[in-house]
């Protein structure tokens, strides 16, 4: 007799979820949650509870988004990124973060509680988030810092030489 293998997602209570929303395998995504239209969650993702995720936003697999944090639209979130709620744990007051329409972060960034990522900015893979990222900004290192003259369209241009 063959064994079957069953997907299995959990999806907390009161979660709304919009048109054409994909979540992979292995997934929680907590109580009143609210994932807009056209997004795509990926396998062995936890979204915890209270979270906002904007339409045609792409969180990829393994990402960890902590309670109470807001995602706007557009936004694409990378591999094994990680949102934090707590900046000196375990501590009895939480902050989630908040991360702007159009915004990237690339994979195995760590974005500290309470910080906001702005419109159109980038984060680069594995950096370490400490302050808030302006709007058109391109950050990356540990401590993520501002690399001078790169924004959104530089990254673009170069996204776009790269797959040509």
């Amino acid at each position: 007799m063959e064994s079957e293998m069953k997907i299995i997602n959990f999806i907390g209570k009161n979660v709304k979820r919009g048109k054409n929303v994909k979540v992979w395998h292995f997934t929680y995504v907590g109580d009143r949650t609210r994932i807009g239209n056209n997004v795509m969650i990926g396998s062995l993702a936890h979204i915890d509870y209270d979270v906002n995720i904007g339409d045609n936003t792409r969180i990829e697999g393994m990402v960890y988004i902590p309670p109470k944090c807001r995602i706007g639209k557009n936004v694409f979130i990378g591999p094994a990124a990680v949102l934090t709620n707590d900046p000196y744990p375990p501590s009895k007051k939480w902050a989630g973060v908040v991360i702007q329409d159009n915004a990237i972060i690339g994979a195995r960034a760590v974005i500290k509680s309470g910080i906001k990522i702005g419109k159109n900015s980038v984060v680069a893979m594995g950096a370490v988030v400490t302050k808030d990222v302006k709007d058109n900004t391109v950050v990356m290192g540990i401590p993520a810092k501002k690399v001078p003259n790169y924004t959104l369209d530089t990254y673009n241009k170069k996204r776009k030489k790269w797959e040509s």
